[in-house]
């Protein structure tokens, strides 16, 4: 695929190709913003993990195409251990280390089923918009 146009042969998006310059439709670190959230919660609704099992699990669940950074992992679980989405408590992990567990709280859950529901709405959206126009 490499050189080829993400358009295929569609000749009124070869501007998108020049402008976007890319060989891939979508690229594996790349998170459509505000999914970080949910990605985390539904993470840790099955269990409490810490940070690296938590980033891990994702990798894992999505196949090995989604990547959560430390950068970007350890801001949001604060956010959400701040607005009391999560709680946290440090343990000794499998690895025989002291490491924070995070945990799904009463409020995650219901914040938890509002996310899926929006992500259901916004990715149903964005499926129309590509398959139509």
């Amino acid at each position: 695929m490499k050189g080829e146009s993400v358009f295929g042969d569609c000749k009124k998006f070869e501007f998108l190709d020049r402008l976007l310059s890319v060989t891939e439709v979508s690229r594996p670190t790349d998170l459509v913003q505000g999914t970080l959230d949910l990605l985390i919660l539904k993470t840790i609704a099955l269990e409490p993990m810490h940070g690296w099992a938590i980033a891990n699990r994702i990798h894992q669940v999505s196949g090995d195409v989604l990547q959560v950074g430390q950068s970007a992992l350890y801001p949001a679980l604060h956010k959400l251990e701040q607005s009391g989405w999560i709680s946290a408590e440090w343990a000794v992990s499998e690895n025989n280390r002291r490491a924070k567990y995070y945990t799904l709280t009463k409020a995650g859950c219901k914040a938890l089923e509002h996310e899926v529901e929006q992500w259901e709405r916004l990715s149903g959206a964005i499926s129309l918009v590509v398959r139509t126009v």
